[in-house]
């Protein structure tokens, strides 16, 4: 895996999360219910580290591939 697709890889997940989000954002009484009980920091908190988590591998596969292919 090169880092021209590990770049075009990010930008789908970043484009689809992006899109997710507009789309749920038509049902605003869940999103005003969590925001009144605190919970909406807990939700986008696990979305973050979920996303984080995705990145972080995918670099670590990138690097383990590139270090493959060199021998």
């Amino acid at each position: 895996m090169t880092n021209k697709m590990t770049k075009k890889i990010f930008l789908t997940l970043l484009a689809s999360i992006f899109t997710w989000m507009n789309s749920s954002a038509q049902e605003p009484q869940m999103a005003d219910l969590f925001r009144k009980e605190g919970k909406i920091y807990v939700v986008i908190g696990v979305i973050l580290i979920i996303f984080a988590g995705l990145v972080a591998f995918l670099v670590y596969l990138d690097r383990k591939l590139n270090k493959l292919e060199k021998k």
